[in-house]
């Protein structure tokens, strides 16, 4: 009789785990749509322009994607329970501090504070995951769940920061994370296990110092380019520290024998074609939903509400179409996918760039579900080919790498993009022609990538699944096919 108690047992815990880590990615991923809905509003009562949007977008997502191989690495070392919940006292204790901001400055702060968070709570919620579930079937099931619930929290963000902006103003929106993270502190506390990785690397301290300092005054000489002037000495010189820090970072990386980012991995060209394209992703999705919620409030002249329900047909399209884009990858080949992916992507920005102040919404919600679908088809089989082009044990790192790259085009994208649109307005031209511009390059941005993937990424189809080595060390073994479907859950939508 005491084998069932057990197995009983062991059932509840993995249902109290699976609960705990998906709600956890749920809060995460929601906070990346939720923001965008209260730009208009944070920019009213803010008194603050293009800049200020760009880094309270910014701040968060640079923070996540240079620290997000760093958090893995320290879930493995230090325990996963305890990095992911300290990852939650984090991102919980900044979200008040952000709905408590008087002033850019602060909102700027708090959502630095967020990323660090995040960072710590999205690698160590898989981590856990796939630690407690060793069989491989399993472990395919739990992960589903996972990025199920990631795409949900895409989904809600954009209703969810209407709906809260609407009623009580852009501060409600980080407030929500209030109850959620102290119902996760909880349960965490008392239903989650602790396990470690004996065997992980060390944490690579200069790598890390590097990347952030890096592309962080990279992205600040693109930002406040606009504003102070492309050449000025402020930002010539951003842009010749970036060039001095990235350097510097690759050099490191090259001489640390377990670097955050071993640059062995870039010779295998379906890693490299597969990266490349991830960051290119990365910017044109989050570069051009930044600007959704703005074109429908003040191009269109729609209610905070309403512009959070129009941007939804793309959240639903990548929430429909991600959960098929591994299958589909995995019959007809990386190539094909992704590519079409992009070929759908594409035209759906260029056609964003058409629409005007008196195109109907009948004439503009398609575009957003085209664009949608394109890039949910390029999430999942984007990362499963890098985890394809390297070992088995390699699986978690590459996936790890995948979503940093699309990070990194994130954070580029808003800076870059918002750039096309401040230097549009400067020569003189419309709020809405610079809008124009921006979905224009992005959609050919996109569709020059199509062309390079297609002949680049030629590559095997993906493998099954395989049990992993060890089930305690999972950022090492974890079967490669299931990780790229729970990282990339259309998170992008940072």
């Amino acid at each position: 009789m005491a084998a069932p108690h057990a197995a009983s047992g062991g059932r509840s815990n993995r249902a109290v785990l699976l609960a705990v880590t998906c709600l956890g990615q749920f809060m995460v991923l929601l906070d990346n749509t939720i923001v965008g809905a209260a730009l208009p509003d944070m920019q009213q009562r803010l008194h603050t322009g293009l800049t200020g949007l760009q880094w309270i977008v910014d701040a968060y997502v640079l923070l996540v994607a240079m620290l997000l191989l760093s958090g893995g690495v320290f879930a493995d070392r230090f325990g996963r329970k305890r990095v992911y919940l300290t990852g939650v006292v984090v991102f919980t204790a900044a979200s008040v501090l952000c709905s408590l901001a008087p002033s850019l400055g602060w909102l700027v702060a708090g959502r630095v504070l967020q990323g660090v968070g995040a960072a710590a709570l999205s690698p160590a919620s898989l981590a856990l995951l796939t630690a407690a579930h060793p069989v491989p079937q399993e472990r395919i099931k739990a992960i589903g769940l996972w990025a199920g619930f990631s795409g949900i929290g895409l989904a809600a963000g954009p209703v969810a920061g209407g709906v809260l902006t609407d009623a009580f103003g852009w501060p409600a929106i980080f407030l929500v994370n209030l109850p959620i993270g102290a119902v996760l502190l909880l349960a965490g506390l008392r239903g989650l296990e602790e396990t470690r990785n004996p065997s992980a690397p060390a944490i690579d301290v200069p790598g890390t110092v590097l990347s952030v300092l890096g592309v962080g005054v990279l992205t600040y000489g693109l930002i406040e380019g606009g504003a102070r002037g492309w050449t000025s000495p402020v930002i010539l010189g951003s842009f010749t520290a970036a060039a001095v820090l990235l350097a510097a970072f690759v050099a490191v990386e090259a001489r640390r024998s377990a670097p955050m980012l071993p640059p062995r991995l870039f010779r295998q060209r379906l890693f490299t074609v597969s990266n490349t394209t991830m960051t290119v992703v990365g910017f044109a999705l989050m570069g051009s939903s930044f600007f959704f919620s703005q074109f429908f409030v003040y191009v269109q002249g729609s209610s905070i509400l309403r512009a959070g329900l129009q941007t939804l047909p793309m959240s639903l399209a990548m929430v429909a179409v991600s959960p098929y884009a591994g299958r589909l990858a995995a019959r007809y080949g990386f190539r094909v996918v992704v590519t079409a992916g992009l070929a759908l992507a594409g035209p759906g920005l260029l056609a964003l760039g058409t629409v005007h102040a008196d195109t109907g919404y009948g004439n503009v919600w398609w575009r957003l579900a085209v664009v949608g679908t394109g890039f949910a088809l390029t999430l999942s089989p984007l990362t499963g080919a890098a985890v394809q082009a390297v070992g088995p044990q390699e699986g978690g790192l590459a996936s790890g790498i995948s979503s940093t790259t699309r990070q990194i085009g994130a954070v580029l994208g808003v800076a870059v993009l918002g750039a096309v649109v401040r230097t549009r307005q400067s020569g003189g031209a419309s709020f809405e022609a610079g809008l124009d511009s921006a979905f224009l390059v992005a959609g050919a941005l996109t569709l020059v990538t199509a062309v390079f993937t297609g002949l680049g990424l030629a590559g095997p189809k993906p493998a099954k699944p395989r049990p992993a080595e060890d089930p305690a060390a999972p950022r090492r073994s974890t079967a490669p096919a299931a990780v790229p479907a729970a990282n990339e859950a259309p998170s992008n939508g940072r």
